[in-house]
């Protein structure tokens, strides 16, 4: 009778061991569990922030491309307003040059860039902007051509800022002589010095 009794007790005991032993492991799997389910969720949080920075940044700015029209004694500049919605500093610039390249579109205003003419690259810092242009760019025309399509690029590179000085290049050099006749530019250029080296 006795050993019967302890043998129900030491089984009793057991049952009572693999009972806390099942509570302790279901513990664990639930804590487990409530730890890890958050991690699907950061992927959100790091996207979400992203979005609003972008539209902040994205601003409207209204620069003005640089045409010619004719005179009795020969040309004038005359600037056209366009609306342009950039969010890297370039864009605007950059914008506006490809207008210029493209060529007036409508009115009595002309252009004396060849046809052709590409923008291998803009860079604008601090007060300088430097223009890089394809050879198209020194092809054709006299010295008036000449002189009216620097005049269009100095005042279209400055439409940000009128004070800035322009450095034009071709090619990735920087241009020296323009043309047959032999224009020759004293860079940086200004509106400036533009006005009083290179009468239109």
């Amino acid at each position: 009778m006795n050993n019967q009794q302890g043998s129900k007790r030491i089984s009793s005991g057991v049952i009572a061991a693999v009972s806390a032993a099942v509570l302790a492991v279901g513990g664990g799997v639930a804590w487990l569990a409530s730890n890890q389910s958050p991690t699907p969720n950061p992927s959100h949080t790091i996207t979400q922030p992203n979005k609003p920075p972008t539209n902040q940044q994205t601003q409207e700015q209204t620069p003005r491309v640089y045409w010619l029209k004719s005179t009795a004694t020969g040309f004038d500049l005359v600037s056209q307003p366009i609306q342009i919605a950039a969010t890297q500093p370039n864009q605007v610039l950059e914008q506006a040059f490809q207008t210029l390249l493209a060529g007036p579109t409508e009115g009595t205003d002309s252009t004396t860039i060849p046809p052709g003419t590409k923008l291998l690259g803009l860079k604008r810092e601090n007060n300088e902007v430097h223009v890089n242009l394809s050879e198209d760019f020194t092809t054709g025309g006299g010295s008036a051509s000449m002189i009216g399509r620097i005049g269009q690029v100095v005042y279209t590179a400055t439409t940000l800022d009128p004070n800035a000085k322009v450095y034009i290049e071709v090619d990735g050099e920087q241009l020296d002589v323009l043309g047959g006749e032999g224009v020759e530019l004293q860079q940086p250029l200004t509106r400036e010095s533009f006005e009083q080296n290179y009468p239109l």
